[in-house]
């Protein structure tokens, strides 16, 4: 297989002519019910958000993920097995039920502090590749808010967080460019990524409002790039915060 290079958070093989291999993964750590873990919420919850991260790379991307390996270090049951329930309703979500997986736990020791690793690997059709397909003149919008931590469990009820739904949607208008989930880097960092895997420059927004430099945690922010006359064709799609970080320039002017 021949690896292709790529600036984003995933790994890129080529199968063959027509066909590439995406590979992502998330983890968690000291997030869900044990004792010792500093931000208490349920294995369902931690489940969705974990593999909604790399789900969201595969996906965005333009691929269809075929399989995930789920790393639980917990015990089998009761936290692994909810941890499990909250994957497999993210996948249900996405519509991709039918991905198979493999996990493994910890069966030997008593775990008093949550761990889990999600690794999605997807196919893509070569002529799909959402890799470095932003134009010059392209606005970069930021869809929903930078959160981390248990306010991310509220504004997800808010309808204030980027989740899977919103990828496929963004997927489906043939005026989006390039879609790509933020997480703990940032949203400066990534839109810096995305214009550069394009060869293009950054210009920043001087009037946005949001704060491109905080964690987006569990990937709440999706940045993409589209012309800034279909701004609002995503606005009436997309019923999240949005925000314009700034228009892709030639790099070298």
């Amino acid at each position: 297989m021949q690896r292709i290079e790529t600036a984003r958070d995933v790994e890129l093989f080529r199968l063959d002519n027509k066909r590439v291999m995406v590979i992502s993964c998330d983890s968690s750590g000291a997030i869900g019910p044990k004792p010792l873990d500093h931000v208490k919420v349920d294995g369902a919850t931690v489940g969705k958000f974990t593999a909604r991260v790399a789900l969201m790379e595969v996906i965005s991307i333009g691929a269809e993920p075929v399989c995930l390996s789920v790393s639980l270090c917990v015990e089998p049951s009761p936290t692994g097995l909810d941890i499990v329930k909250g994957i497999r309703r993210e996948l249900r979500t996405a519509g991709f039920a039918t991905a198979s997986m493999v996990q493994s736990s910890e069966k030997n020791f008593l775990v008093q502090q949550t761990g889990v690793g999600v690794a999605v690997t997807g196919i893509a059709l070569s002529k799909n590749l959402r890799v470095g397909n932003c134009r010059r003149g392209d606005t970069v919008l930021a869809i929903g808010t930078p959160l981390v931590g248990l306010e991310v469990v509220s504004a997800e009820r808010a309808n204030s967080v980027a989740d899977l739904e919103d990828v496929c949607c963004l997927l489906d208008l043939p005026f989006v460019h390039e879609i790509m989930p933020v997480g703990s880097t940032g949203i400066l960092k990534e839109a810096r990524v995305m214009a550069a895997g394009s060869q293009l420059r950054l210009d920043l927004n001087p009037h946005m409002q949001v704060d491109v430099k905080k964690s987006a945690g569990p990937a709440t922010v999706l940045l993409c790039s589209t012309p800034r006359r279909c701004v609002p064709k995503i606005r009436d799609s997309i019923h999240k915060p949005l925000s314009i970080i700034g228009e892709l320039r030639d790099a070298n002017p």
